[in-house]
């Protein structure tokens, strides 16, 4: 790999942990977009972009995800029964979203990526909450949520906080245990998602060399390497700097990133 490649790569990991640690966002937001221009530069076939995108980003989220989940289970900040209840069917939700995902054409997939996160830019510059309305559902309940979660962020590469957090919101659940119960249901959410993507593309033609599926070794290598030593610098930076005031350069980063990818894919 030429050493721009590789620099570009390492930089990539450091501003997704680091960002991911500060905000609790990150991942599959900014790392898909960014994959989308690298790939593309470095001439990866067009028709594939998004796939390796997606796959590799759910491949680069497994250990930020077990970093994040180990910091909030030392503050005792884990619901674990909410866990175990919406494991099941994130598991499924999210390995079954991979098969539609490497079915779909790579301007669709574009598409819905941009117009989710405007959604999620918008959910941070207006600070949505919503509020607590009801209590927890049953196990069916938890399962049928686990699904739509695991589903929606098999296609956008996400660990399901922008979701899950929300939902246990509304369900009475206290913002640091919602968080840090994001932060454990995002293991299983990346370990489906890279799984099923590494499968997906098992057989796939044309992929570069140092691909395993829809997985792009070099890149995933890289970006974990960073990633996981600048997420708890990011962590501690969240108590010292404005987080509303940066939340809202990141939406606004979020968005043009998306513009970027938007270009590159449908060619305009």
């Amino acid at each position: 790999m030429a050493i721009e490649w590789l620099a570009a790569y390492l930089v990539l990991g450091a501003f997704v942990g680091f960002f991911a640690g500060l905000l609790g966002v990150g991942g599959g937001g900014i790392m898909v977009p960014m994959l989308i221009t690298l790939f593309a530069a470095q001439g990866f076939p067009a028709e594939q972009l998004v796939h390796l995108a997606l796959g590799t980003s759910m491949a680069a989220i497994v250990l930020t995800s077990i970093a994040s989940l180990r910091a909030h289970h030392r503050h005792g900040a884990v619901r674990w029964e909410i866990v175990r209840g919406v494991t099941p069917g994130v598991l499924l939700g999210t390995f079954s979203g991979t098969f539609f995902a490497t079915r779909a054409d790579s301007s669709s997939l574009a598409l819905f990526f941009a117009c989710f996160m405007v959604y999620v830019s918008l959910q941070m510059v207006l600070n949505i909450k919503p509020k607590p309305a009801r209590e927890l559902p049953g196990r069916v309940g938890l399962f049928a949520t686990g699904s739509v979660i695991g589903g929606i962020s098999s296609l956008v590469a996400i660990g399901g906080g922008t979701l899950s957090v929300p939902f246990m919101t509304w369900c009475n659940v206290r913002m640091q245990e919602a968080i840090g119960t994001s932060a454990a249901i995002g293991l299983p959410i990346a370990l489906a998602g890279a799984a099923g993507y590494l499968i997906n593309g098992w057989h796939s033609q044309g992929l570069p060399a140092g691909s395993i599926g829809y997985v792009y070794l070099p890149a995933l290598l890289l970006i974990s390497l960073v990633s996981t030593f600048t997420a708890p610098f990011g962590a501690r930076m969240a108590h010292r700097l404005p987080v509303p005031t940066l939340k809202k350069i990141f939406a606004g980063v979020l968005l043009l990133l998306s513009a970027k990818m938007l270009h590159t894919v449908l060619g305009g």
